[in-house]
């Protein structure tokens, strides 16, 4: 019989076609924010961050896209809410799945203005060491008035610390290609225990995701997430694996971003992996899609060990259907 043993508020009170909600920002990270944005023109932010989204789809790095403090305001604003939402939802995950690991060290690899960080600390308080790492110093300093101290670096040239937890978010699309293998290994190399790597729920941004995954798995490294196994991954065609997180948008957001809905849904594809740990939900499943409901009951697509599969959970099963009913997608399930 399935089981959905994902369960906390935010995926148990979802009927199955919506997404749970997550809080924008922490208290303290939205305070210090809103008051940065005193007096700062809503029309130059909108404008700026119309001009870094562009700059973005067409593949341009941080370093030629963010060249002044009004371009981290401008980016904070339109990006900050959905990248901490998604790396708080992987903390989150990863909490999940191992809950004796407790990090006293983190390396948030070309953290940007510390979005990371601060998701990280959120999740797990004891964190005594924060060690940021950026090539853009304008983000750097955004980093620093936001309580998070970094250091410029090149990723690709320079070395690391090594840390408990290593978090690279949303880096290796601003990696060239050849590149991306070396730093994938070069940032499991500075990893004592727990690395997690995250990127745009794209195709592109998942091939690197599963390009990751083999390399990491190749060096020995347990997987403890998304993934609920280690065998080579399932996806084919043009299908890939992704996540959505759906977010409230502020005013100052819908007004830079031009929005016209409160809400926003941020796309991303992940991997977290360890050097010793096993994680809770291994040989179990997880749900890769919304789920379906029909009238003979809740359909249900699973990556298992064994494969990609569409599982029926019907109606007329009452109690497998009552625990799965309010399944999210991202959940694992185990049968």
């Amino acid at each position: 019989m399935l089981q959905c043993v994902k369960v906390d508020a935010e995926s148990c009170t979802a009927m199955p076609s919506e997404k749970p909600v997550k809080s924008a920002l922490p208290p303290r990270l939205k305070a210090a924010l809103d008051g940065m944005l005193e007096g700062i023109s809503r029309k130059d932010l909108a404008a700026r961050s119309a001009a870094i989204t562009t700059a973005y789809r067409g593949a341009r790095s941080s370093a030629g896209v963010i060249a002044s403090e009004a371009d981290v305001l401008a980016y904070l604003v339109a990006r900050l809410p959905a990248t901490y939402a998604v790396a708080a939802t992987v903390c989150e995950q990863v909490r999940d799945a191992v809950s004796d690991f407790t990090p006293r060290t983190l390396l948030d690899a070309g953290g940007g203005p510390g979005t990371a960080s601060w998701a990280a600390r959120e999740t797990w308080p004891a964190l005594v060491q924060t060690m940021l790492t950026d090539a853009n110093p304008y983000f750097l300093a955004m980093a620093s008035r936001l309580g998070i101290e970094g250091t410029r670096r090149d990723l690709v040239r320079d070395a690391l610390p090594s840390a408990d937890l290593v978090i690279a978010s949303f880096v290796l699309a601003e990696i060239a290609p050849a590149a991306q293998a070396p730093l994938i290994a070069k940032l499991y190399a500075a990893t004592t225990d727990v690395l997690v790597l995250i990127e745009p729920g794209t195709p592109p941004g998942f091939e690197r995701i599963r390009a990751a995954r083999a390399a990491l798995i190749g060096q020995g490294a347990s997987v403890l997430g998304p993934c609920t196994h280690a065998a080579a991954c399932p996806m084919t065609g043009a299908d890939w694996c992704h996540f959505s997180q759906r977010l409230p948008r502020s005013r100052d957001h819908i007004q830079t971003k031009g929005a016209s809905v409160p809400y926003e849904d941020e796309r991303y594809s992940w991997i977290a992996v360890s050097r010793a740990r096993r994680a809770a939900f291994a040989g179990q499943a997880r749900v890769l899609a919304p789920p379906k409901d029909s009238k003979p009951g809740v359909t249900l697509k699973l990556c298992t060990p064994g494969g990609l599969e569409n599982r029926l959970v019907a109606r007329r099963d009452r109690e497998a259907f009552a625990a799965l009913r309010r399944t999210s997608w991202g959940d694992v399930v185990v049968g």
